[in-house]
């Protein structure tokens, strides 16, 4: 394998690649015969040097910020950072179970008060409007704890929830929640039958059809389901119906067009609603069968993971179905349920909030990219622990992805978290090879084994039309979407242009050819999905700033020509929603209406995307690459971090983002690396050296790069 390679320790390696001297007044020099006489530096170019100097001195900052931020073991993980409906779920949980700790719940509602909006709503993102299903599991939480319906805080809460709609318009999931402690009748929640565990892969609609994250929280809530644990708690919502408490309201409304698959799927649980009554009565010929399948598919998955898919909700569900299907409380499985649940949970004297799920292996990646480009040595200790750490982590086993690639191929890839073997992702994997290729570790042939068996393993992931999604392969029936539990929009996990083009980044440094089947599928993909503005939608990140820049610097790593009309369309749109302080910023509101995209607060991480994309066209002169560059310089802090509250991380869009801590401090400095590499280039293209290339291959041998391509 072939590294770039840079001095030790703190070195900058790329600033002295550029300059011609020691002294900063010695950057332009004019050869005039036998001897070379320094001239006085214009404005302009002493504003240059000036950045130069500046940016020596935050990238400095930045690696001693990051690196201090390494945990012994050799990883990364900064903490997730959602809205306030996990802490309020796991107060109703706490009251369902009859397990309340009251000064936990003390902390909780501290918690929950924190987040309220000045008009008495919660918010599901930073800056964003009071939401229905939000507001609402607040002021449940808020009244099982205790507070009084009086409080000035409650009554304003009220207003708010009775404004959006009241009870009728929360979700389904929220809905069977309320249904757990007698709050909602079980009858007008749409039915989860077990059942759908039995249907056989040969039909069109199947249990492998749904996307990972919703079949680990679909399993649970169908055993959930069945039992129909109803344990009812002391308080109600009355004062949340609008119109007060009538069936019209609680039943899901039909679609207006007679003939529509949501209807069909609304008479269809009706025949389901009818079955249960033969389930009630132990005549159901299916429900047993069902019922076990159910059960010893989430204990399964319990090996190997930190809780069921190690995702809240998931975790939360399953516990919850342990409990009702008779698993006392001592168990061993219950105790790790409630084990790996606790562990998402931050408590400090007063305030308790809690976490999604943990990022180690996404956050590793990232860091260790971000200080190799930034002139970190590969042979740093830091480094090399971050690789050691990764390589660890790849996962030798066949997990649930196998029911929807049937490629035969070495197990391999990564995950979000620290343990989930069942569910490797493409997105992870790619970050972590986008790692590894930098760093051949103290063990070069292992770093090369493990490179080429997850190279391989991501490459089979590619879809039909030519992109890449994130967890399963051609997981977009549509269909799935109309069904009446289907309204968390995350029923299916669809290819990406984000993820696509990360992958087209790791194979460009890695020489693939543009004329290369898969690439050429891939591009073709990526250019049919270009907004008309000629933005690209962010699944994972937010949004349009997410997407665009990915795109970008895949194209570039590709090699492609960057004056390409298309391309340039894309320069010109960033260019377009930089902000007068130079910098970008953009809001979840755009996944709900895209005349927003663009706009929002400036931001350490989207400013970071936006000059990594304008980076892609190798002009250091940009004027609005030159300005986000100077505002990620200036709002950098002392200690060599960036503040952001902003919300710029995408669970499921319209219904739960994240912010991701590490983000604000790891993307500027790649951001800034990115830059130094475009000046070296620059300045290369003026000594007439046209190499232009900064990411040496990782040699791969032909039968390799071959099988990889084809299997």
């Amino acid at each position: 394998m072939s590294t770039r390679k840079s001095k030790a320790g703190f070195a900058l390696p790329h600033l002295k690649l550029y300059r011609s001297g020691a002294s900063s007044q010695s950057v332009l020099v004019i050869k005039s015969g036998p001897n070379v006489q320094p001239t006085q530096p214009s404005s302009a170019a002493r504003r240059q040097t000036g950045l130069a100097g500046d940016l020596d001195t935050a990238i400095l900052r930045a690696q001693e910020n990051l690196l201090g931020l390494q945990r012994p073991e050799g990883y990364w993980v900064g903490e997730l950072m959602v809205d306030s409906t996990l802490v309020t779920d796991t107060v109703v949980y706490h009251h369902w179970a009859g397990k309340v700790d009251p000064e936990w719940q003390r902390k909780a509602v501290n918690h929950i008060f924190s987040m309220q909006l000045p008009d008495g709503g919660w918010n599901i993102y930073h800056g964003g409007p009071s939401e229905v299903t939000a507001t609402i599991k607040a002021y449940l939480a808020l009244k099982l704890a205790g507070v009084r319906v009086t409080d000035g805080r409650m009554l304003r809460a009220r207003e708010v929830a009775l404004r959006l709609g009241g009870v009728p318009r929360m979700n389904t999931f929220s809905k069977l929640y309320l249904a757990l402690i007698g709050l909602f009748p079980w009858e007008f929640v749409p039915t989860i039958p077990c059942e759908v565990m039995l249907i056989g892969k040969w039909f069109h609609v199947n249990f492998w059809e749904m996307s990972n994250w919703s079949r680990a929280m679909l399993v649970p809530l169908a055993i959930i389901n069945h039992f129909k644990p109803t344990r009812p708690v002391d308080v109600n919502l009355d004062e949340l119906y609008p119109e007060g408490y009538h069936e019209r309201d609680l039943a899901l409304a039909p679609d207006p067009d007679n003939l529509s698959w949501r209807n069909f799927f609304l008479w269809l649980d009706r025949l389901h609603k009818f079955a249960e009554w033969f389930a009630e009565h132990k005549i159901h010929p299916f429900r047993k069968r069902a019922l076990k399948n159910a059960e010893r598919w989430m204990l399964d998955r319990f090996e190997g993971s930190d809780g069921l898919a190690a995702i809240f909700p998931a975790m939360l569900n399953s516990l919850i179905a342990l409990k009702v299907l008779g698993y006392p409380d001592d168990h061993p499985e219950v105790l790790r349920a409630e084990r790996e649940l606790k562990k998402l949970e931050h408590e400090t004297e007063h305030d308790v909030r809690i976490e999604p799920c943990f990022s180690p292996v996404w956050d590793t990646a990232i860091v260790a990219i971000c200080l190799h480009e930034s002139g970190i040595s590969e042979d740093h200790p830091s480094l090399k622990r971050a690789a050691e750490w990764m390589m660890d982590r790849e996962i030798r086993f066949y997990g649930d992805w196998i029911h929807k690639n049937d490629a035969k191929v070495e197990p391999s890839g990564w995950v979000f978290e620290y343990n989930n073997k069942w569910n490797p992702d493409v997105d992870d994997t790619a970050m972590v090879l986008l790692a590894l290729r930098k760093i051949p570790t103290d063990n070069p042939a292992k770093r090369d084994e493990c490179f080429e068996r997850g190279l391989k393993w991501m490459m089979t992931f590619q879809c039909k039309d030519g992109g890449w999604a994130s967890f399963d392969k051609d997981c977009t029936k549509n269909i799935l979407e109309k069904v009446p539990f289907a309204d968390h929009n995350a029923m299916l996990d669809p290819e990406c242009a984000d993820i696509t083009a990360r992958i087209l980044e790791l194979l460009g440094y890695e020489g693939w050819s543009a004329s290369h089947h898969q690439i050429r599928d891939a591009l073709d993909f990526i250019r049919s999905h270009q907004e008309p503005d000629g933005s690209w939608y962010g699944r994972w990140g937010v949004n349009y700033i997410y997407g665009t820049w990915q795109v970008l610097r895949g194209m570039r790593a590709m090699n492609l020509d960057m004056s390409q009309p298309w391309l340039l369309k894309a320069r010109a749109w960033l260019e377009s929603v930089k902000h007068e302080d130079g910098g970008w910023g953009e809001r979840c509101n755009t996944y709900d209406d895209p005349v927003f995209k663009g706009q929002g607060p400036s931001t350490a991480s989207q400013t970071a995307w936006a000059v990594m994309g304008l980076c892609a066209f190798d002009d250091p002169e940009i004027p609005a690459l030159k300005r986000g560059i100077e505002y990620l310089i200036r709002t950098q802090n002392p200690d060599g971090s960036w503040t952001e509250e902003e919300t710029t991380g995408t669970g499921f869009p319209k219904v739960f983002y994240l912010k991701y801590d590490m983000y604000r401090n790891a993307w500027p400095l790649l951001a800034f690396a990115t830059y130094q590499n475009i000046i070296k280039r620059a300045s290369n293209r003026e000594k007439g050296d046209v190499d232009g290339r900064s990411h040496p291959r990782m040699e791969l041998s032909p039968q390799v790069v071959k099988n990889a391509g084809h299997a």
